[in-house]
């Protein structure tokens, strides 16, 4: 795989199947170089027979498909190529989709009444005279923001106070009546105003967000997560609420369900077969800020009034990247985050859990219908595709990855190394073709509770193409190994995570044949932006790095990052010395590595000041540095960013290592 192939990389959307149990829909995506934007319409997957699947819709970026409760009916959200994404409704059995919102920041999530009469949303509010409200006022136009609150902003998105997110209910509007037509001015001047879209009532309100949305088996409640209480500036706490719901307008206000039972994150919910409310949430203690290595466990509210049941153990079963789909009458579907996989695990109303898919398969989403259940998944030959959960295992129903397996692709090797300490170390290691030798890279993940998985993956292909070894590996701190693995480096950042990417690094060059020893380099994005930084102050065995949208200072984090009200004070402390203990910034003096500082100037989540400074300190010193800053874009860059500035970075990248790490492939 070349950056130019990055038009191959395809992904697919959780599945919705029919009830009737016969198809299933996705949203197939894909980043388009040619429109410079990810692009994707709907395709129906037949589960039985012999018929091809076939493309459904063609929108500019069709996606979150989902049928109606009696299947006669399939909603998505459909987004222009510099337009707010929209929800729509079709005919399941095909034609024109007809338009059911016309909000102007757009709709973000969307759930089907049971009566399937109507369909409630999220979208954000915006203040009048911002954000196009008012024509004429553009965003440098708008009136002075004033804030008293802490966390005011969120990356990839902007400032937040003056557009909450909100839950609004619709009425489904008939698919198969004549279309509305535009008016002809009459004689007199005078003419008919028709409605685009119905109108839709907005179901609740305030100077927070809401989301996560659900209906109750009977239509009656409305269940959704959001942080009202007091100290929701000091913390991170999110509480389920429930909301009666009646007609088309609702009603009632909404009930807080957890807040009263302990110290919830929640995060997803959903509504079992048998009424029972399920959710996900971190427990984050006392201070309502403990989230460092806290894994997400799934709880269950058997009834009105009744205190939330934990039915999975945080420290074994880790739902954080899980949405829950109902499955059976006393169960429910999620997915455990487990050593690079994420395993379809039913969990019953007892707390039985029990692992449906293997342990290398990533599951993106799951649908059901029945018994009948379908999965996006994703592992080493194939970034994306649709699967059927069977008696014998997942049967696999597409190949949209097929045009990127025939460029060339590198199947990861899982290997673990032992630590100096005795610790295991568990990670992949591709390795191109020829004897070699060749230059290896240390490829360092972010996060830091997060994980590299064994399943496809742009980077690593990218670099192996190029004719370098890739080690990446989950180092402690990383997640999906158990809470302590990922707590271990709270307030010791920098200690034992470093041993281990060097370790694995010796390991994975001792394991690898044509693996060259004495020419490596080290890059990393975001946490391991910092881990790498933080490296080539301490170790000098790298002919260069790439330091990445990196967490770079930590005392500079505050007030400047979206996370910097908590995430810095967990991780590295308030003390100011100990800070210092675990701050690139602090020891950059130390740095005598060749240095590619790449950041993106809308970065909220680790601010473009970070890089500033830390490339601004390597220049004093005399230390080689470049910094590249792409415009318009934020700490997403390498995953979802426009598909020209994200191969723009790769051949910025590979022109970095051709010049200080030339491999057979790649040189200057």
């Amino acid at each position: 795989m070349k950056a130019s192939d990055l038009d191959l990389l395809t992904g697919v959307s959780a599945p919705t199947v029919h009830p009737g149990g016969g198809r299933a829909v996705v949203s197939v995506t894909h980043p388009s170089l040619a429109a410079d934007a990810a692009v994707g319409q709907l395709w129906s997957i037949p589960l039985t027979g012999h018929a091809a699947p076939r493309r459904l819709t063609r929108g500019f970026r069709d996606g979150a498909p989902r049928f109606s409760p009696d299947g006669r009916l399939l909603a998505f959200v459909r987004s222009g190529p510099k337009s707010a994404p929209q929800l729509y409704v079709v005919d399941a059995a095909g034609g024109e989709p007809v338009q059911v919102t016309d909000r102007k920041l757009g709709v973000s999530e969307f759930a089907w009444a049971p009566d399937g009469r109507s369909i409630a949303f999220v979208s954000r509010v915006p203040e009048q005279g911002r954000y196009g409200t008012v024509e004429g006022i553009d965003p440098g136009s708008e009136r002075p923001r004033r804030f008293d609150t802490l966390n005011y902003r969120a990356n990839g998105l902007g400032y937040i106070t003056d557009r909450r997110a909100h839950v609004f209910l619709v009425a489904v509007p008939d698919v198969w009546a004549e279309p509305a037509v535009t008016p002809v001015a009459r004689p007199d001047g005078s003419s008919d105003t028709v409605a685009a879209v119905l109108e839709a009532a907005q179901l609740t309100d305030g100077p927070w967000d809401d989301g996560s949305i659900a209906f109750s088996p009977d239509g009656a409640t409305l269940a959704f997560v959001s942080a009202r209480h007091e100290s929701r500036d000091d913390d991170l706490r999110a509480n389920v609420f429930l909301l009666p719901v009646g007609g088309s307008t609702g009603s009632g206000d909404p009930v807080d369900a957890t807040g009263a039972h302990g110290d919830f994150s929640a995060d997803q919910l959903a509504y079992g077969l048998n009424g029972a409310l399920y959710f996900t949430a971190q427990d984050v203690g006392e201070s309502g800020r403990d989230f460092v290595g806290r894994n997400a466990a799934l709880y269950v509210i058997d009834g009105a009034g009744a205190a939330p049941r934990r039915l999975t153990d945080a420290e074994t079963l880790d739902f954080t990247e899980s949405d829950i789909v109902a499955y059976r009458d006393d169960s429910v579907l999620v997915r455990d985050r487990s050593r690079g996989a994420l395993v379809l695990t039913e969990v019953t109303a007892d707390g039985t859990a029990t692992r449906l898919t293997d342990d290398v398969t990533v599951v993106g989403g799951v649908g059901t219908a029945g018994d009948v259940v379908v999965l996006s998944v994703s592992d080493a030959e194939t970034a994306g595709d649709v699967a059927l959960l069977t008696a014998d295992g997942v049967r696999r129903l597409t190949d949209f990855s097929a045009p990127l397996r025939a460029t060339g692709i590198v199947e990861p090797r899982p290997l673990t190394i032992t630590a100096r300490d005795g610790y295991p170390v568990h990670g992949w290691v591709l390795a191109p073709e020829g004897e070699g030798p060749h230059p290896v890279l240390l490829v360092i993940h972010g996060g830091p509770y997060a994980a590299y998985t064994g399943a496809l993956f742009d980077e690593a292909q990218v670099y192996v193409d190029a004719g370098y070894v890739v080690a990446m590996c989950n180092p402690r701190g990383s997640a999906g190994y158990g809470q302590e693995h990922g707590r271990v480096i709270r307030q010791r950042m920098g200690t034992v995570d470093l041993t281990d990417v060097l370790d694995f690094l010796d390991g994975a060059v001792a394991a690898t044949p044509g693996a060259d020893a004495e020419r490596v380099g080290i890059m990393g994005g975001s946490y391991g932006g910092y881990l790498t930084a933080w490296t080539i102050a301490h170790d000098h065995r790298f002919a260069a790095a790439i330091v990445e949208r990196g967490f770079l200072d930590p005392d500079a984090f505050v007030g400047t990052s979206d996370i910097g009200s908590f995430f810095g004070d967990e991780y590295t402390g308030t003390d100011p010395e100990l800070m210092r203990s675990q701050s690139p910034q602090a020891v950059v003096d130390q740095v005598r590595t060749p240095a590619l500082i790449v950041h993106s100037e809308q970065d909220l989540r680790c601010p473009l000041p970070q890089a500033e400074r830390y490339y601004a300190a390597l220049k004093r010193n005399g230390a080689e540095a470049e910094l590249v800053v792409f415009p318009g874009e934020d700490h997403e860059l390498s995953r979802s960013g426009r598909p020209r500035h994200r191969q723009e970075r790769f051949d910025l990248i590979l022109e970095w290592w051709a010049k200080h790490l030339p491999s057979v492939r790649n040189s200057a």
